[in-house]
């Protein structure tokens, strides 16, 4: 893995290991700047194997503000270069070991993963697993050893006895609205989940479900999708973040973009904060502006 912006003279040192031949610095208001040269852009563009705690730092989350935390909602999806989010109904074929790689950084790094019910049928979900990896730090941010799974739907249509509800290390949340079928929501909370009311009708209201993760101590929230729970994410303007890898493929057909239903009236603009590259594949992280 090579990363391809942003190119600094820290960046080359973490990848050669050390400062880089032919580093400069220049004078700046009695401050020594480094000059970014030419060695160091070539530096940087080392092709390596990066180390879970490299990819864990390039990805942190935003430091919370002192008493006044607020969440931090990003995305992570996958898209080939015509615009498929999955091909045969899942995202699998269109990934990559790199990919995976950081798929389970972003995971170990948030409190909570937020996914749409279809997702978690089509992708088999299974709950979050503890990795030693990251057993330090998760404990010394004051989080629980895996991230809770929160899973979006608006009918409680779920398989009650999979291990997503069953047997997780952190129970399942279920994030529902007023509306939704009391038989439904006794069946859920028998099988051990924990179902969370964020929406006054049958479905969620984005705005509404972050406030109730964060009420309950999730503060850093990861969505895995699908593109239709991502497209109301992006409608309803609570999206920080875009972590998106961009897939060296080719798979026509009809296949979902990443995000789909409802439009916004304006294009929401994003900033490019960083893109690392390994076999083609190339992994954007995007903030809001």
């Amino acid at each position: 893995m090579r990363r391809l912006f942003p190119v600094t003279d820290e960046t080359a040192a973490q990848t050669s290991g050390g400062t880089p031949e032919g580093e400069g610095t220049r004078e700046a208001a009695g401050t020594r700047v480094p000059d970014v040269s030419e060695a160091s852009v070539a530096a940087a563009l080392v092709d390596r194997e990066w180390s879970l705690a490299e990819l864990a730092a390039a990805y942190a989350y935003p430091e919370p503000v002192p008493d006044a935390p607020r969440p931090w909602l990003r995305a992570n999806m996958v898209s080939t270069l015509d615009g498929a989010a999955q091909h045969e109904g899942r995202s699998q074929p269109i990934s990559s070991a790199a990919d995976m790689r950081i798929f389970g950084t972003l995971r170990a790094l948030a409190d909570v993963i937020v996914v749409g019910a279809e997702t978690v049928r089509q992708e088999a979900y299974r709950p979050a697993r503890a990795r030693a990896e990251f057993a330090a730090a998760r404990k010394a941010a004051g989080q629980a050893p895996a991230p809770a799974i929160a899973v979006v739907s608006a009918s409680l249509e779920l398989d009650f006895s999979l291990p997503l509800y069953t047997s997780p290390l952190v129970p399942t949340l279920i994030l529902t609205g007023a509306a939704a079928a009391p038989g439904r929501i006794a069946a859920a909370e028998k099988a051990g989940a924990t179902v969370v009311m964020a929406g006054e009708g049958r479905g969620i209201e984005p705005a509404r479900a972050v406030r109730a993760l964060a009420g309950l101590g999730h503060t850093r929230l990861l969505t895995e999708g699908g593109p239709r729970l991502l497209g109301q994410l992006i409608a309803a303007g609570v999206l920080d973040e875009m972590c998106l890898t961009l897939s060296p493929m080719l798979t026509a057909g009809d296949a979902q973009r990443v995000a789909g239903g409802p439009s916004v009236d304006v294009p929401r603009r994003f900033e490019l904060v960083s893109l690392l590259e390994e076999a083609g594949f190339l992994f954007g992280r995007y903030r809001r502006s």
